[in-house]
């Protein structure tokens, strides 16, 4: 058992590789990986370089702590345990869309930082490439779902769709190139989509309030 003096210690570890990576992940979002430095870091942080390193392990142990937050998600979990329970099949591209958006507003900067890094940086890339691994992973179970609640095309070809637009490229090419906000991109997305997989919103019985084919909360 812990003694009351260690729990202490690792709690104020973890308190402080955390502030550690937030504030890289502030400053890489803005500056860029190469552009910023450690000792940035630290100030930002309001610790040492040489805690940074022995802490956090330094620039590449901090974007492998970000890429693994990313990748850790509670709404990618989520995401594959409400899966089952969706029966109809806007409704799950509606969700899809919905919690692609959820992750892009919480770790959207990663996501920019390590795509933006890895073509310079081959540690970097193989962080990026296995949580595009993962990410597909997930959306290859949707698709597999969506194929069993009967839309054609095949898992394949319903997992392609998917990662054209909930991929990377879908929301940051309208939030980041295009300036639309996360409303009006989620929207259009989910239409295209649905059009391309031919999954219509159900329609609402006359007078009832949100239909079935409301997208549901995350």
């Amino acid at each position: 058992m812990e003694r009351p003096s260690e729990q202490r210690r690792a709690r104020l570890a973890a308190s402080t590789h955390e502030a550690i990576v937030d504030a890289a992940g502030r400053l890489f979002a803005e500056r860029g990986y190469f552009a910023t430095t450690v000792q940035e870091i630290a100030a930002l942080a309001d610790v040492s370089p040489a805690t940074v390193y022995a802490v956090a392990g330094g620039k590449q142990g901090m974007i492998t702590s970000l890429a693994k937050r990313w990748s850790d998600s509670p709404v990618l979990g989520e995401s594959l345990r409400r899966l089952p329970t969706l029966t109809d099949p806007y409704q799950v591209v509606s969700y899809v869309a919905q919690a692609s958006r959820q992750v892009r507003e919480e770790h959207g900067d990663t996501m920019r930082t390590l795509l933006a890094t890895a073509p310079s940086h081959p540690r970097i890339a193989r962080e990026l490439n296995a949580s595009t691994e993962r990410y597909r992973g997930t959306l290859d179970k949707v698709a597999q779902h969506l194929e069993g609640l009967g839309v054609p095309g095949g898992r394949r070809h319903i997992g392609d769709v998917l990662w054209f637009f909930f991929g990377y490229s879908g929301y940051f090419t309208l939030l980041d190139d295009n300036g639309w906000d996360y409303d009006r991109a989620q929207e259009w997305l989910l239409a295209q989509c649905g059009q391309c997989l031919g999954v219509v919103r159900p329609q609402s019985p006359a007078g009832s309030g949100s239909g079935s084919g409301s997208a549901p909360s995350v």
